[in-house]
């Protein structure tokens, strides 16, 4: 059986391992065993929490190793827990695509699979990856790039209704999460929506709650755990993004170009 591994189960991961599914790729997921995953909603990862998890009308299901193939023979994507990786050398895939957007390479390797591929900034097409992606939003999102790096990280996010850094929730402190609101709510500006140990965690600015980590997590002071949508759309909560179709759009390019078969 012909498989992709893709590192990370977030949005962005999502959307990469969503359109490579729909494009008849056998996909394979691995993640951390506590995801800290904003967008649960429409993320994979959320499988290591539920046992399953469903977006766009595809399904994910967590599993061990042992049971990739089956899950595949399913018509179901596989999640692993699996921090390492481990599983590139049990399913032998046809390639890897890097989708854990941890802003650096934390250890893929161009050795790793015929065909690798890293998703945003931290890696160098011809170096560590056959292929970039570019993630930064802007002119050239989703380019496919297979000399040289991604942009650099900017540590500003992209402009959603005019609002960039104003729209992350991050942790004031480090703690155990508690959420007192839900993914699709409407908040206000200086709503609190959760709180870390006794520091409540509020909003700063009105919109859709479009992200929110899972309940009982540990953060660390700064951790990024939710986001808030001022285009106040609810519906955009439950469904794949632009950003993550035009960077699954990007892969399945560099993968069909460097000759991955179905």
């Amino acid at each position: 059986m012909k498989i992709i591994v893709i590192k990370g189960g977030g949005d962005l991961a999502t959307g990469i391992a969503h359109r490579l599914h729909q494009s008849r790729f056998k996909v394979v997921i691995t993640e951390l065993p506590k995801p800290t995953v904003v967008r649960r909603t429409v993320a994979f990862a959320q499988a290591v929490i539920d046992g399953q998890a469903v977006v766009e009308g595809v399904t994910a299901r967590l599993v061990t190793t042992e049971q990739v193939r089956e899950t595949l023979a399913a018509g179901n994507i596989p999640v692993v827990v699996d921090p390492h990786a481990h599983c590139v050398v049990a399913c032998r895939p046809q390639a890897v695509v890097d989708a854990i957007i941890a802003k650096k390479n934390t250890g893929t390797r161009i050795t790793d699979a015929p065909v690798v591929v890293g998703v945003g900034p931290g890696f160098t097409a011809g170096m560590d990856v056959h292929a970039v992606i570019e993630t930064q939003r802007g002119h050239d999102l989703g380019r496919v790039i297979y000399q040289g790096p991604a942009s650099a990280n900017t540590g500003i996010p992209g402009a959603l209704g005019g609002y960039t850094l104003e729209r992350l929730i991050k942790a004031p402190a480090a703690g155990v999460f508690t959420a007192c609101r839900s993914i699709g709510d409407t908040v206000a500006a200086g709503d609190i929506v959760g709180y870390v140990g006794a520091k409540p965690v509020s909003v700063v600015i009105t919109g859709v709650l479009r992200g929110l980590i899972q309940d009982g997590l540990t953060v660390f002071e700064g951790l990024k755990i939710g986001d808030v949508d001022p285009r106040c759309r609810p519906e955009h909560c439950y469904t794949i993004s632009d950003k993550a179709r035009a960077i699954g759009g990007g892969v399945l390019e560099a993968l069909l170009h460097m000759g991955v078969e179905r």
